[in-house]
């Protein structure tokens, strides 16, 4: 097998981990990220500090290390660099389109609405005040909120009237990433659960591992568990959307992607080309994991099957409360012993140098009989470690 070079954009958690299964396949990872000493660095060949949006540095480090794959990790990249140097034959994991498109959610969402016929939420777009309160008044109260460019849920709220409307657009706005205000008002759905259904991309099929359901908070996950609880019918529903989506993009490689569900309906929500953050749970839960199943992908490996390694899993969140460049963890021993035979509770530790309010450090992960079971051990895991400052 060759030995590939793969160079990541963004090497946070979720590049840490693939990181971690390309080294042990035998491949060169070049991790990339605006500042140094980020989780997958530590574990890379090389690495690169640079902002993701500064095209001319990003050219210069794939032209210096010459990847056999470009292997975005976060949202905010320069694209339209990605698909010029796509076009002159560096391959962008899946496709510098694909990229492309999910940067923005109007990117997508357009995609997935308009050109594709998924089941969406009704929605506008805004690029002013003005403009919110008139979508608004097409998707009614209350909506949601959101930028079309942000990471992690950051800038989402839920707007019931038209004075929370004025402080969700200013809340939006705040927390967008690019220069120009945009945001989608969408129809609130009144769902009953939230899914992620992984789905691979392969050079011959599309395959899906068991749904992963999760909560967020403020738009950002708390905690996920799999397999969720949908019927045949709704899964089905689920993995035709998916798939369509997925062919459409292109490229091989695995996707998340996020579905409410209302009653008998999967309604499209969001797509990510690359590992999920609620698909941290198939650490523990499922072989291949979802790092592993992007690698095969991406390498052009066979997937015999995707198994459940348990009967049901859970992840939950690690989160710092303070600001801190010296910092260390207490009650991991203790989140450990909640461990035992047949049902194990494992800590990842994502190693980031500095903490801030609300930065994710680790994900606590457990098994168990039920869903509701892994979930509690999950939950008691992470609340037994503490961020301390040394």
């Amino acid at each position: 097998m060759h030995i590939a070079t793969l160079m990541l954009l963004g090497s946070g958690e979720l590049g840490r981990e693939f990181a971690i299964a390309a080294k042990r396949l035998g491949c060169r990872v070049i991790a990339c990220d605006r500042y140094p000493d980020a989780p997958a660095m530590q574990l890379a060949d090389d690495s690169e500090v640079f902002s993701m949006l500064d095209g001319k540095a990003l050219r210069a480090a794939v032209e210096k290390h010459r990847p056999d794959a470009i292997v975005p990790e976060i949202e905010a990249i320069d694209t339209g660099e990605l698909i010029a140097l796509e076009k002159e034959g560096w391959r962008v994991v899946p496709t510098a389109r694909a990229a492309q498109l999910t940067m923005n959610r109007d990117g997508i969402r357009e995609l997935a609405a308009e050109r594709l016929g998924l089941e969406t939420s009704k929605y506008r777009f805004a690029e002013s005040r003005e403009e919110a309160v008139g979508a608004a008044g097409h998707c009614g109260f209350p909506c949601v909120v959101k930028p079309v460019m942000s990471s992690s849920g950051k800038g989402q709220s839920v707007a019931r009237d038209a004075v929370e409307l004025g402080r969700a657009w200013d809340y939006a706005v705040a927390n967008m990433r690019g220069d120009r205000p945009r945001v989608i008002v969408e129809e609130f759905i009144a769902f009953d659960s939230e899914i992620t259904l992984l789905t691979v991309a392969t050079r011959d099929d599309v395959l899906f591992c068991p749904p992963i359901g999760h909560e967020q908070e403020g738009g950002d996950y708390r905690t996920s568990w799999q397999p969720a609880r949908l019927s045949d019918a709704v899964l089905a529903s689920a993995q035709e959307q998916a798939a369509k989506i997925v062919r459409e993009l292109g490229g091989e490689g695995l996707f998340g992607v996020e579905f409410f569900i209302a009653g008998d309906r999967a309604i499209f929500s969001e797509l990510s080309p690359r590992p999920h953050d609620t698909g941290m749970v198939t650490l523990i839960g499922q072989h291949p994991n979802e790092f592993e199943l992007h690698l095969r992908a991406i390498l052009g490996l066979p997937i015999p099957a995707i198994d459940l390694v348990h009967q049901a899993s859970a992840s939950a969140v690690i989160l710092a409360s303070g600001e801190s460049g010296a910092f260390g963890f207490e009650g991991v021993a203790e989140a450990l012993a909640l461990g035992k035979s047949g049902a194990p509770v494992e800590i990842r530790l994502f190693a980031k140098p500095e903490t801030r309010p609300g930065r994710r450090m680790g994900v606590a992960l457990a098994t168990g009989s039920t869903i509701e079971e892994a979930r509690e051990r999950a939950l008691q895991a992470a609340a037994r470690v503490c961020i301390v400052e040394d």
